[in-house]
């Protein structure tokens, strides 16, 4: 019989739990277009849809390693969200906001 989360957990040090629970935020983070799509609840099909191209696109897209910026951000938004370009050094981060204007000019 298969056991819980909770029920193999219970027994594992505050410590654990915690190192558990910040790697998972990590992972959740950090995660490739098709990853994040599937998080979402869309299939390539649904994105295609909202993005009016066919299915392989999308699946092509998801591969890709180098992308315009305004393509990321026609992806991420046909998923729900917004796309925010930051760059960060040791001193802070910064939001560039260089590509806001395209959203404008679509």
């Amino acid at each position: 019989m298969a056991k819980s989360f909770s029920e193999l957990t219970k027994n594992w040090s505050p410590e654990r739990l915690a190192h558990v629970e910040a790697m998972t935020r990590e992972m959740l983070a950090e995660m490739p277009l098709n990853e994040l799509r599937q998080a979402r609840g869309l299939s390539q099909k649904k994105l295609a849809e909202a993005l009016h191209i066919q299915q392989p696109a999308v699946a092509k897209l998801e591969k890709r390693t180098d992308m315009y910026i305004s393509t990321l951000r026609s992806h991420i938004e046909a998923m729900g969200g917004e796309l925010e370009v930051v760059a960060r050094f040791p001193d802070g981060a910064v939001k560039i906001n260089t590509f806001g204007d395209l959203a404008a000019t679509r």
